[in-house]
């Protein structure tokens, strides 16, 4: 360990109390995406307390500070802002809906904060070539398309995610290289998990059936059934499942969230949403194809349309191994907390079958991940629980610190090697030309 990783740890040790108030606090007051902003509020008063200027209202809610110089690379310190809803997790926000942090969301803000606490200390700031920008940022989590249309009429928003908003925006045209961090999301008894996973991305779609109303039994052959034509849809959609890779990991959900007007009236309207996802972007395009075909034609067989449309989802994450810089950062924290302390290596045939905007940043620029254990339960559940505070709260914190000096230390060495080693799928142009592109 040399000097500069010792005072790195002495400072978020230092900030060990705070920070674990601070998490406490926000486990208990999550928010919904777009709409954090007390858990941004006081975001930026910790920012502001270590002596940051605070950029705030970033795609509404977002915010980044940053410390370092225009020598060398800009290294992202990702963090996100929103809860997920699931009200009956124990420490839901009832005054939020039922907003909880059953997603871990409240880890990644204290690893931001200790970080940022970190490298506020003059002579860490000292130690880099190139600038670390602490980015909080809102919406990671599905947001229902009934309040994303609304948010869009607003002119709050365009895009579906916080990510892909401030990629929209230009917010990160000034990034080179993106540090994120998550509770673990594929299976690891490991205390930390160093790379980055693939992630499936995603569409959501929205069908609109439409029939004809008939008395549904004095004249029923003189409808034609809505409901008829979803139940076929669906059919087709189960049926045509055997005709996807594996190696694509397919997923499709689906729910019918209007199904007809009276239960003595043929049904003449219903509206059926659903999401797709698959591993890579070829594979995406292709499923959300064969969704389309599956509503239009058996829409068509009963005499009745489907109206589909597309909305946008998250794009694929590809598979990013753990870092040089990373690797000394974990060896570190492992050298520190002390024995029993366990790090792995992300695996390249571990797919992560969920979905997040982190795909998104990785089709622009590299992303180094790592996830972490301190928790127990299903992601997402009400049974998610934070069990060691150490772990899920303070170790992130050194993490983030320790790999942003790694990158930026001598010249920015390692930062530069990440950066030209990866090859983003597109410009952040060719990225905002795709997705607008959907709704």
């Amino acid at each position: 360990m040399d000097h500069i990783e010792a005072r790195i740890l002495e400072q978020i040790d230092a900030k060990r109390g705070a920070l674990l108030s601070f998490g406490e606090e926000t486990y208990r007051s999550a928010e919904t995406g777009y709409e954090e902003f007390n858990t941004a509020r006081r975001a930026a008063q910790w920012l502001r307390g270590l002596g940051y200027t605070v950029r705030e209202g970033l795609a509404v809610t977002g915010l980044r500070a940053e410390i370092g110089n225009g020598d060398g690379p800009a290294v992202a310190v990702i963090g996100e802002l929103d809860g997920i809803l699931c009200p009956t997790h124990p420490q839901a926000n009832a005054a939020a809906g039922g907003i909880s942090h059953a997603c871990g969301h409240h880890a990644q803000l204290n690893a931001v904060l200790g970080a940022a606490a970190a490298f506020a200390d003059p002579e860490v700031a000292r130690s880099i070539q190139g600038r670390v920008v602490f980015f909080l940022v809102p919406a990671e989590e599905y947001v229902p398309i009934e309040r994303r249309v609304r948010l869009t009429a607003e002119g709050k928003i365009s895009r579906c995610s916080g990510k892909s908003e401030l990629l929209c925006l230009g917010e990160f045209d000034d990034i080179d290289l993106a540090l994120t961090t998550h509770v673990h999301m594929v299976d690891s008894a490991a205390d930390l998990l160093v790379g980055n996973n693939c992630s499936t991305g995603s569409f959501t779609k929205t069908v609109r059936l439409v029939g004809k109303a008939a008395h549904a039994a004095a004249a029923p052959h003189n409808g034609v059934n809505a409901l008829s034509a979803a139940t076929l849809g669906l059919s087709a959609i189960g049926l045509i499942r055997e005709g996807f890779r594996e190696r694509d990991c397919v997923r499709i959900h689906t729910n019918i969230t209007h199904g007809g007007d009276a239960i003595n009236v043929v049904p003449a309207n219903v509206t059926v949403e659903g999401m797709v996802r698959a591993a890579n972007l070829d594979a995406l395009e292709a499923v959300s194809a064969k969704f389309d075909r599956a509503f239009e034609g058996t829409a068509y067989a009963v005499g009745a349309k489907a109206e589909t449309e597309t909305w946008q989802g998250y794009l694929p994450g590809p598979f990013i191994p753990a870092d040089p810089a990373q690797l000394l950062a974990a060896e570190t924290v492992r050298a520190a907390f002390g024995p029993g302390f366990s790090v792995e290596k992300a695996d390249a045939a571990v797919q992560n079958y969920a979905s997040t905007d982190v795909g998104d940043l990785a089709q622009v620029m590299p992303v180094l991940n790592f996830t972490h254990s301190g928790t127990r339960g299903s992601l997402h559940s009400s049974d998610f629980a934070v069990v060691d505070p150490e772990k899920a709260l303070v170790v992130p914190s050194k993490m983030m610190a320790l790999t942003a000096y790694h990158l930026l230390k001598e010249n920015a060495a390692l930062a530069r090697g990440a950066i030209s080693r990866y090859t983003p799928p597109f410009t952040r142009d060719e990225y905002r030309g795709y997705i607008r592109r959907f709704k």
